[in-house]
């Protein structure tokens, strides 16, 4: 996995779940049902696990975990299809 498609902190919880669909159960995992909030949208990911008490190296950590797992992200699904 290269450094572009990594998740890093500084995304925001839009980019990533359009991005990479299949992590919003880790993001559960750590009490962050963020995903119908319109701050979201906005938020970083560094912003809304520290407002959670979760620490965002961390986070990032399982996120990229769940992604280097072979599990594709929408981008990736759909430049299979095209």
């Amino acid at each position: 996995m290269t450094d572009k498609e990594k998740i890093a902190k500084e995304m925001t919880f839009g980019e990533v779940l359009r991005k990479y669909p299949q992590t919003i159960k880790t993001f559960f995992s750590y009490g962050m049902h963020c995903f119908g909030c319109s701050i979201a949208e906005n938020e970083t990911i560094e912003q809304g696990a520290l407002a959670h008490g979760v620490s965002p190296d961390e986070l990032v950590e399982e996120l990229n975990k769940i992604i280097s797992e072979g599990v594709k992200g929408k981008d990736e699904q759909q430049s299979e299809i095209s």
